[in-house]
């Protein structure tokens, strides 16, 4: 099959895409069909469409003024699944917190962000300090919220605006902390527009919902879904092996998952008649492998596989068609519906073919900018290319990629010093800032070295004059870090390469310790 087979040309139009508010989109689903289940039962999309006035209901009992932000830190249940609609249904702005994140992480993104109510576990609760919840931040429990949804007023779907803020989605750069994505209801319900059509999703579907629905990826699971009609099942897996039980016990269709997550599950044994059920397998946060995507396709034989890559600041860029995974596995596809994808010179002309040039991405999918950080937005989201056909404000990605001759594009390479690890985003600064506050550390570097399971490990070099203090820090950065960022190993130097301004030269760092 070529690439000019008409069954790869671009899908027709879609023609069911006039923006609605995020908090119509059970609305779309038969009212009697199954729209969320799992291990806390099962729910039609009538029952859910219920549930969800009465938690957004519960939200505007509080009063908060319009637009205020409201972060929950819950388990993966009914109350983290609609919170994204609830929280925008009663005219506030969900800030969705990863549940690997410990307090340090989650004290930024409540300050940052302004939060004026946080809901809960009990347990995660209980890890945060005085001082890591900021004044007039008002705490509740989850099981506070899952009684409000069971009981009380509902309120009726919002007449919110197309562009008014939904959503704040905090994701990690290269330098400092994370910062918060702004993702307004166009911007969710145009992506789960988009995923639904190219990925075929049908109300016969079965998402098993693996990824914290903190990650935009995560959070689409749920979204396209049930844009499409189908059934959401959240699952808090504890070991791989969940994941095999739960495709069996669901008759699971529909799997999302990162390159770790396809190593560990293509190291078990899969019976062939539940391998069977799965109809699509979707990959993003990292690239696949050659061995591995020979690997997922001969054990999910009947299964499509879709190679994604995906930018928070503009939700998803560009897929691989399944019918073209075996012949160009190394490629990420081509643009996603609704995103313009232009491969950029410097100057800002369009590179020719095959010519290494930045993604940048136009077009409605495109974020807001990061919340309360005009320096940063000004840094990412520029005006498109004169080249570009919807003009307005694109994402300047800063990764570098090629487009051959057949439009197919090709990752080149990452130009800021992020670290990608198991479809997590680590700030170098981050654990290099939380090394140095330990005693006896003079400086850190934290770069990214190659790992087959997590695509990217951390490796933190110190300078320090005590050549024993590996075990001081790895202890604090326990205490301090999620377990994704802990470093695979730690090196003590005597002293760190520099330019003639002083500066560490990462780049000599990275080729003789991370090559």
């Amino acid at each position: 099959m070529t690439l000019s087979d008409p069954l790869l040309a671009s899908k027709a139009p879609i023609d069911d895409a006039d923006v609605q508010p995020i908090d119509h989109l059970l609305l779309r689903g038969d009212p009697e069909r199954p729209a969320l289940a799992g291990r806390s039962g099962a729910q039609d999309y009538a029952e859910l469409e219920q549930a969800l006035g009465r938690l957004a209901g519960w939200l505007a009992g509080f009063g908060l003024a319009p637009g205020a932000r409201v972060a929950s830190w819950v388990a993966k249940g009914p109350v983290a699944a609609l919170m994204p609609l609830a929280a925008p249904r009663a005219g506030l702005v969900h800030v969705p917190i990863n549940p690997l994140l410990k307090h340090a992480q989650v004290a930024h993104i409540l300050a940052d962000s302004g939060a004026a109510l946080l809901i809960g576990t009990a347990s995660r609760l209980s890890t945060l300090a005085p001082g890591d919840i900021p004044a007039g931040c008002h705490l509740h429990r989850e099981d506070d919220a899952a009684a409000g949804m069971s009981g009380g007023a509902a309120l009726p779907p919002s007449d919110a605006a197309p562009d008014a803020l939904a959503a704040i989605l905090y994701t990690s750069g290269s330098t400092g902390r994370p910062k918060g994505v702004m993702l307004s209801h166009a911007n969710l319900w145009l992506g789960a527009v988009s995923v639904a059509h190219y990925l075929g999703l049908a109300q016969e579907d079965r998402t098993l919902c693996v990824l914290p629905f903190s990650f935009d990826y995560g959070q689409n699971q749920l979204l396209s879904t049930w844009y499409a009609g189908g059934c959401a099942y959240p699952l808090d897996y504890l070991t791989p092996r969940d994941v095999v039980k739960a495709v069996d016990r669901w008759d699971i269709t529909t799997l999302a998952g990162v390159p770790p997550l396809w190593v560990q599950l293509t190291e078990l044994d899969w019976p062939a008649e539940i391998a069977a059920k799965l109809r699509r397998l979707t990959n993003s946060g990292g690239a696949l492998t050659r061995p591995l995507v020979a690997r997922l396709r001969a054990l999910f034989p009947q299964a499509d596989l879709y190679p994604m890559y995906g930018l928070t600041e503009a939700f998803r860029s560009t897929y691989l068609s399944p019918a073209l995974v075996d012949s160009y596995p190394d490629s990420m596809g081509s643009a996603i519906p609704f995103a313009e994808i232009l491969v950029v010179r410097s100057d800002g002309t369009l590179a020719d073919d095959d010519e290494p040039g930045e993604l940048v991405h136009a077009g409605p999918l495109v974020a807001q900018g990061y919340w309360q950080d005009a320096a940063r937005t000004a840094e990412r989201f520029k005006p498109a290319p004169a080249a570009s056909r919807h003009g307005g404000t694109a994402v300047w990605s800063g990764d570098t990629v090629r487009r051959d001759a057949d439009g197919l594009l090709y990752f080149v390479g990452r130009d800021d010093a992020m670290i990608k690890s198991a479809g997590n985003r680590i700030s170098p600064t981050e654990v290099e800032e939380a090394a140095v506050a330990v005693p006896g550390v003079a400086e850190a570097v934290a770069l990214g070295v190659r790992d087959e399971r997590l695509g990217q490990a951390v490796l933190l070099l110190l300078r320090a004059a005590d050549p024993d203090i590996s075990a001081a820090v790895a202890a604090h950065l326990k205490a301090e870090l999620p377990n994704f960022m802990q470093p695979r190993e730690t090196l003590v130097l005597a002293q760190f390469p520099r330019n003639p301004n002083g500066k560490i030269v990462r780049v000599a760092l990275a080729k003789e310790y991370a090559s």
